[in-house]
């Protein structure tokens, strides 16, 4: 049987290049750095590789200026050529360090005059790429992906907007609700879930954590995280438990139906590690009261899990909280802004993406199949063994 084809023996479709949004320079530059490394090394063990044009390069990035008008219209400029390339756009749409001018009043960036930009870099490639993907760590308006009454459809028309632009593949992680892809049926969508990254920060961090049914819990804070929860819970081999939320559904704050209280359906909690999985904290009030609960109800450690740490109300509740001992580690990715402030939290943790990223450009550069980079299964059941390994000598010496 022939050895299957992978990134190490095929050859790319074209030459690679990536173009990142203002305030996404840390995500792109840490990527760059990836791919120049990993691109060298394959180099070495196949030396066709090296003959394939704009493979080997100094930098992959396009060397990109976004300026804007008095009134605040915007203008995004390419300085080098991006003829017949694979072009991959990374927007980090949440950043909200960025800044523009309007009438000389200094207003910050927000999600929507990023994904402006998105559209004016597309433009001003002009169609001379080989192909375009999108690369949005955090989906723009992935929370308003369905319609419940008479309300917009944000999400899905975005999409749609990229497919009428010509963009071949959106890549994301850890979407709200990733079947919003059915908004563009004929455009390639790709959904990656950090859940090996969480394992291996959970392990760094609390190195004395045990993954089993007497010790170990893993908790869904909502029934929109149920889907994360299962599969974490299954995959470690521990038991899960939910909470519901109820809503007010008499009055509208902010938006969005009050939550009256938090209900736990589950096994008891008593004694026992969880670990509490969403995909995004954004006031971080939800959050943080099913903790309280949790710990109330006799748990041993609880830790937070969430790919995108938004704090859009900043982190006094998370202090206050931690101070009280409701929760012990709060862990997170880097795909969006994370301020200084964070890292120097005694209870943060950071799951790093940005090699797990470069990975997937990597694979598509070379139009291979992803399915091994986005199941990783198979990864974790590795470091499951390794740990039931070490447990085993560990009692054999004891012995």
């Amino acid at each position: 049987m022939p050895a299957p084809t992978t990134a190490k023996t095929t050859m790319p479709v074209a030459p690679l290049k990536i173009i990142y949004l203002k305030g996404s320079e840390e995500i792109a530059d840490a990527v760059n750095q990836y791919l120049i490394r990993r691109r060298r090394d394959l180099s070495r063990k196949n030396k066709d590789l090296e003959m394939c044009p704009g493979y080997l390069e100094s930098t992959y990035l396009i060397r990109t200026h976004y300026s804007r008008f008095g009134t605040g219209e915007g203008r995004v400029r390419l300085d080098d050529s991006i003829r017949g390339t694979d072009l991959f756009i990374i927007g980090d749409v949440t950043n909200y360090t960025q800044t523009l001018k309007v009438c000389g009043h200094e207003n910050r960036m927000s999600p929507d005059n990023y994904f402006q930009d998105i559209k004016r870099i597309i433009s001003a490639v002009s169609g001379k790429a080989h192909r375009i993907s999108v690369v949005l760590p955090f989906l723009y308006e992935s929370r308003q992906h369905r319609r419940t009454s008479r309300e917009s459809l944000d999400c899905a028309m975005a999409l749609r907007e990229l497919a009428d632009y010509g963009v071949s593949n959106i890549i994301t992680f850890d979407a709200h609700d990733p079947r919003v892809m059915d908004a563009i049926p004929l455009i390639s969508f790709d959904n990656f879930m950090p859940t090996y990254q969480f394992l291996k920060a959970l392990l760094k961090s609390v190195p004395d954590i045990s993954f089993d049914k007497d010790h170990f819990m893993v908790i869904s804070p909502d029934e929109g995280a149920m889907d994360r929860a299962v599969y974490f819970a299954n995959i470690l081999g521990a038991d899960m438990g939910t909470f519901y939320k109820r809503r007010d559904y008499s009055k509208i704050v902010n938006g969005k139906n009050p939550i009256v209280a938090h209900e736990f359906l589950g096994e008891t909690v008593e004694g026992k590690d969880c670990v509490v999985i969403d995909d995004m904290i954004a006031s971080g009030g939800s959050m943080v009261d099913v903790c309280k609960q949790i710990k109330e109800r006799g748990a041993r450690r609880v830790f937070i899990c969430t790919t995108f740490g938004l704090f859009t109300e900043g982190f006094d509740k998370f202090d206050e909280f931690y101070e009280k001992g409701y929760f012990d580690k709060l862990i997170t990715t880097n795909l969006t802004y994370l301020p200084p402030e964070l890292y120097r939290k005694p209870y943060f943790v950071c799951a790093n993406m940005y090699k797990y990223m470069a990975n997937i450009i990597h694979t598509l550069n070379h139009d291979q199949s992803i399915s091994t980079i986005k199941s990783t299964t198979s990864k974790i059941s590795k470091v499951l063994s390794r740990l039931k390994a070490a447990d085993e000598q560990d009692e054999d010496m004891e012995a």
